[in-house]
């Protein structure tokens, strides 16, 4: 799993930029908001989200915690996957798609190129109450530490974000059920249980 990555910027493009970490040139998709805050030769912090398929393995890099947290989340989303989920972040900032959502405001949603009415209606319903509107740095209060770091552990071995949600909400049940606080559990523990839970894939 990579879940941040720091190193020097070697090339830039407008959705993308190459990493060099410890002698290791990464390529990380991103936002043009992004790339536009970004310089050759300088060094930068990305919070990463690692999508994993048969034939390819794709990092996206985000400047602050709670823009690839949401990356993440809006992929829980029918019918959203990781490149439509770029272009929420190249639209919209966490605080803008909180705001948009806990307002039902569709039209705002459906600036994003590849959303649409159907799409923007359908992030609306399947998020509303899961995002703050008052995000003030990188905050998603709705998620707890080890639920992220749980979820990105899945989404590493090759779970699509939404397979990761249906383990981690189903363990968390099976962990309610027996009276356990998953906060005071070792992540590895955990994912060696949701990987044992029985979840169907």
């Amino acid at each position: 799993m990579i879940a941040s990555l720091f190193g020097r910027v070697r090339s830039l493009q407008a959705d993308r930029a190459l990493i060099e970490v410890g002698g290791v040139g990464l390529s990380v998709n991103i936002t043009a908001a992004t790339s536009a805050r970004l310089t050759i030769g300088n060094d930068v912090q990305f919070f990463t989200s690692l999508v994993v398929r048969e034939d390819s393995l794709t990092l996206y890099g985000f400047l602050d915690e709670s823009s690839r947290i949401l990356f993440d989340l809006v992929q829980t989303v029918s019918g959203i996957g990781p490149r439509v989920a770029l272009s929420i972040l190249g639209v919209m900032t966490p605080e803008d798609l909180g705001t948009a959502i806990a307002q039902e405001n569709v039209k705002a949603i459906e600036r994003v190129p590849g959303i649409g009415r159907k799409g923007a209606q359908r992030l609306i319903l399947e998020l509303k109450g899961k995002i703050s509107p008052h995000s003030a740095g990188p905050h998603l209060g709705h998620v707890p530490a080890w639920r992220e770091q749980l979820t990105s552990g899945l989404n590493s071995l090759g779970f699509s974000a939404k397979e990761a949600d249906s383990a981690v909400s189903h363990l968390l049940v099976l962990m309610q059920t027996d009276g356990e606080d998953p906060a005071s559990v070792e992540i590895g523990e955990l994912l060696k249980r949701a990987l044992q839970s029985g979840v169907n894939r």
